[in-house]
């Protein structure tokens, strides 16, 4: 309750972040606050901005969403494109008019682009136009992950060098941008923060490694008992859509292709949501503007 107090207590128009790694119980935090103090959540939330796919991407429950109105979740069909630059209009337009009527706004989530987008801006990049996304579709759809990749190395070998070669999502951005442009996605890139015109309070949530992963692991069982097998066979003939290349899916696809058993496909979930935690927190210990939580459980 200390904790809740300290977060609510406001002086001046403010946008509150909540972040940590997945399962840090963030989200329960942060209805807490917006219920407190009258107001709504942005989601900033890559995944549960989609629609059909709400058990495998913790979407916030029925009753979390009676208690205070939440933004940017199960609005989209899956095959929806939706970018961090497009997650930054919107979010800063909704952030915007809900300082204007509130004065407080909250915004929750554990992507660490959107995030960091909302907080700061990203580069401004060229609008990618439909033709061009649609044909690099059709080309990475008929000659797959290693062919993008490879197309990424050959027109942009620098960022090819950094990027996260498993994070698809992204090389597809930067090689359709890379066409849109012109040029390198590199020399778009030019990483300067934007000062934002309203205060913002970060608060990150992060608890001992040992819990935090006890925590990961029974979440994991209890979304496979609340239906996830039932969940991924309903998007299963959609699997090459990108919204569905997602830990907890990826892993019950395999198991439903029949290249590994569904034991190992839980396990597997487990260990590769626990990887993805270790990386939400390695990309917040860059940075020393956050106000670092360590949550009491049992409170």
């Amino acid at each position: 309750m200390q904790l809740l107090k300290s977060i609510t207590d406001i002086h001046e128009p403010t946008l509150i972040v909540i972040t940590g790694p997945t399962a840090s119980g963030k989200s329960a935090l942060a209805v807490d606050v917006a219920e407190r103090l009258g107001t709504g959540i942005i989601s900033a939330d890559s995944r549960q901005v989609y629609r059909g796919i709400p058990i495998v991407t913790a979407m916030p429950t029925d009753d979390e969403r009676s208690r205070v109105p939440h933004h940017l979740i199960d609005m989209l069909p899956l095959d929806a494109y939706y970018s961090a630059a497009e997650f930054e209009r919107d979010a800063l337009a909704l952030t915007r008019r809900m300082l204007s009527e509130k004065g407080v706004a909250v915004v929750c989530g554990g992507s660490m682009l959107y995030v960091d987008a909302l907080c700061h801006g990203i580069d401004e990049l060229p609008t990618v136009p439909d033709s061009i996304r649609d044909s690099l579709k059709q080309e990475h759809d008929s000659h797959g992950d290693g062919w993008l990749l490879e197309e990424l190395r050959r027109v942009d070998p620098e960022y090819y060098e950094v990027v996260d070669r498993r994070n698809m999502k992204r090389v597809f951005h930067a090689v359709e941008i890379v066409r849109a442009a012109g040029t390198t996605y590199t020399s778009l890139r030019t990483g300067q923060r934007r000062q934002r015109e309203f205060k913002i309070r970060k608060i990150l949530l992060d608890p001992p490694r040992d819990v935090l992963f006890d925590r990961i692991n029974r979440r994991v069982d209890a979304m496979v008992r609340d239906g996830l097998e039932e969940e991924a066979r309903s998007v299963y003939p959609m699997r090459a859509l990108n919204s569905l290349n997602t830990v907890g899916l990826k892993e019950m696809f395999a198991w439903f292709d029949g290249t590994m058993d569904r034991t190992t496909a839980i396990e597997r979930i487990k260990k590769n949501t626990r990887v993805y935690a270790k990386k939400q927190m390695t990309w917040r210990k860059r940075e020393t503007d956050w106000e670092r939580i360590v949550p009491d459980y049992n409170e």
